[in-house]
């Protein structure tokens, strides 16, 4: 009997400030087909709305319908509230985001199961169930983006705090009346680490330089400048590394985002940089790593999420 024609089938979803990825996520963690929905910058536009209607005319184009799904696992930017379901106050980027639940809209238009959590803690558990972070059991990971995101997990499972809100690491203070974030706090790891704040800083210096291609091409070439800036912006990039290996004890530091490419440029010196800041002890076997999934990760991670939270409702 052909064991395809068994396999649970999922929709993983993965909100952005601009878009959603949408894919068809078997039980073993395989993406099989994926689509991105775009939708406009309008600060009236009901992000939900376009979630649903996405999932449906999705659904619609591969000819299936909720009875050939097992459940949706939804993951987003922001401050995401999972225990409730919903968004926090923080929303984010996203407009019309704070406040907004999904969960319930979600399981009421489809009938079936379906949990939220933030796109950081998703695209981790998306590496530990089938990426760079697979057989690990006690990871830190850092999405470097526009700012930036990530995902604990300690002795095999997620770490989420009381409401699901643990994980913010660019929102943990790394300067003592440093630059105003986002966020209302002032010295954020995200506004010094960030690639947003490397582009910011290097622009000042050289305008084509906002491109973060064009930056990394004039490191390539040797240009001084440059160099220095890349330098300095490992350094605030390893200070929040070795903070959170004196505090979680990992044996894999996952570094995300595009710029997670730059092998010889960003991870090698990453790599030696926080080993020269941390404690000997912590840094005996712990291993650095490039997240593989790319733009999967998110959606990955999202059904992931909704398969351990099903599994822990199924040992209670």
């Amino acid at each position: 009997m052909d064991e395809a024609i068994h396999m649970k089938k999922y929709i993983g979803a993965d909100i952005g400030g601009t878009s959603i990825k949408l894919g068809i996520v078997d039980e073993h963690g395989r993406v099989e087909c994926r689509r991105e929905i775009n939708y406009p910058k309008d600060p009236d536009i009901n992000v939900l709305t376009e979630l649903i209607c996405g999932i449906r005319a999705f659904m619609e184009e591969l000819k299936i319908s909720p009875d050939d799904i097992s459940g949706i696992g939804v993951s987003a930017a922001g401050c995401i509230n999972s225990v409730d379901g919903c968004v926090a106050d923080n929303g984010g980027n996203i407009p019309n985001w704070s406040r907004m639940e999904v969960c319930r809209p979600l399981r009421e238009e489809f009938g079936v199961p379906a949990s939220f959590a933030n796109d950081g803690n998703c695209a981790v558990m998306g590496e530990f169930w089938n990426g760079a972070a697979k057989g690990y059991t006690d990871v830190v990971g850092v999405i470097l983006g526009t700012g930036i995101g990530g995902g604990i997990i300690t002795g095999g499972r997620l770490l989420e705090g009381s409401r699901g809100f643990a994980g913010e690491v660019g929102h943990f203070p790394i300067h003592a009346g440093g630059t105003h974030c986002n966020c209302g706090l002032d010295g954020c790891y995200e506004r010094y680490a960030s690639t947003s704040a490397l582009t910011n800083y290097a622009s000042r210096n050289n305008e084509s330089w906002s491109s973060g291609r064009r930056f990394f091409e004039a490191v390539s070439a040797g240009d001084e400048d440059a160099c220095r800036i890349l330098d300095s912006w490992t350094d605030e990039i390893a200070y929040g590394i070795a903070g959170l290996v004196h505090v979680f004890d990992p044996q894999l530091i996952l570094v995300g985002g595009g710029v997670s490419g730059q092998k010889d440029l960003l991870m090698e010196p990453l790599r030696k940089k926080v080993l020269s800041m941390i404690m000997p002890d912590f840094a005996d076997g712990l291993e650095f790593k490039a997240a593989s999934l790319g733009n999967n990760a998110g959606l990955t991670g999202a059904v992931y999420y909704l398969l351990s939270r099903e599994n822990a409702s199924d040992r209670l």
